[in-house]
């Protein structure tokens, strides 16, 4: 599992590659950490190599939204192939984040 962080025109852009599972989770959820602790910025999640999401993967991207709220922030959610679409539809967690193309 790769990750990537960047700052780019005022936003936050981690860059997810390859599977998000509960092996490589404690890993990705160290990388993330600048996520949990941005104040008031919008949150991009880039998801177009991401190959899949387990629960705990899950449980990751909410706390980050959790935070960004919090702290007057945003997550979105971007080109997210149907497969985990599809898990965050399963979830109920489609209602919860946005998502663009």
């Amino acid at each position: 599992m790769e990750t990537n962080i960047q700052k780019t025109d005022g936003k936050i852009i981690a860059t997810l590659v390859g599977e998000l599972n509960t092996a490589a989770a404690v890993e990705v959820e160290q990388a993330l950490q600048p996520l949990y602790e941005a104040k008031g910025e919008e949150i991009v999640i880039e998801c177009e190599g991401l190959e899949y999401i387990s629960s705990s993967g899950l449980r990751i991207l909410l706390g980050i939204l959790k935070n960004a709220l919090a702290n007057g922030g945003s997550v979105v959610m971007r080109h997210v192939n149907d497969d985990i679409k599809n898990v965050f539809k399963l979830t109920g967690f489609i209602s919860l984040f946005k998502f663009e193309d």
